[in-house]
C-alpha cells in the first residue's frame, strides 16, 4: 500500500504533456501556414533548401504533439519532445544571431531572442518529466 501512494498517479503527466502539446502544436501549424519566417532560421550550414527543414520540422512537432496527448504515446512523446527542443536549438542560436546582426531588428526583439535560448533548458527538462511520470504511471 506504501508502494502505491509514492508512485504517481495515471493523470500525473497530463497536465504537463497538455501543456506541451499546446505550445507544439500551433507552433507546428504555423511551421505550414507560414513558413518564410521558418524558412530563415534554418542554419546555412544545413545542405538543401530551407523550406525542406522547415516542413520537416513542423511534421515532427505535430506528430510529437500527438504523441503526447495519447497517453498510450506519452511517455514516447515526452522523450521526443526533449529531442525535438534539442534539435531546433540551432535554429533558435541562427535566428539570435541574424537578429543581433540586423540594424533594423528592435532592442526588444533582439532581447527577446537572446533570453529564449536559455528556456530550452527548462523544455527540456519538462519534457522528460512528462516521459518518466507517463511511464510510471500507466
Amino acid at each position: 500500500m506504501a508502494e502505491n501512494a509514492l508512485a504517481p498517479d495515471r493523470t500525473s503527466a497530463r497536465r504537463p504533456a497538455l501543456a506541451l502539446a499546446a505550445l507544439l502544436f500551433p507552433m507546428g501549424v504555423l511551421h505550414f501556414v507560414m513558413p518564410k519566417p521558418f524558412d530563415a532560421i534554418v542554419p546555412k550550414a544545413l545542405p538543401g533548401e530551407p523550406r525542406n527543414y522547415t516542413y520537416a520540422s513542423g511534421v515532427a512537432e505535430l506528430g510529437v504533439a500527438a504523441a503526447l496527448v495519447i497517453p498510450r504515446t506519452r511517455s514516447l512523446g515526452g522523450r521526443l519532445a526533449a529531442l525535438l527542443f534539442i534539435a531546433v536549438l540551432p535554429a533558435n542560436v541562427q535566428m539570435t544571431a541574424d537578429a543581433l546582426g540586423n540594424k533594423k531588428a528592435s532592442q526588444v526583439f533582439k532581447v527577446g531572442t537572446v533570453l529564449r535560448l536559455p528556456l530550452q533548458v527548462p523544455l527540456i527538462r519538462q519534457a522528460l518529466k512528462v516521459s518518466r511520470l507517463a511511464r510510471h504511471s500507466g
